[in-house]
């Protein structure tokens, strides 16, 4: 799944670190997501969605290959 949570992160000006304060979450986790190395909850995505101001599918979308897992 590709996101564009670094993308949105850099408009606002923000840090990994004010991110993760903001969703509760550890720093580590906003660059695993970034990375594509984890998948956030329904509840983080939504948390993200409302902090950026766009809508969830803004932020991630499928990439050919999650539709054979």
């Amino acid at each position: 799944m590709k996101n564009s949570i670094r993308v949105e992160r850099a408009r606002l000006r923000m840090s990994q670190q004010e991110l993760a304060d903001k969703l509760n979450v550890t720093r580590q986790t906003i660059y695993a997501i970034e990375a594509g190395m984890f998948n956030p909850s329904t509840l983080l995505a939504l948390k993200m969605s409302e902090l950026f101001g766009v809508p969830v599918n803004d932020l991630f979308s499928l990439e050919e290959d999650d539709y054979k897992k």
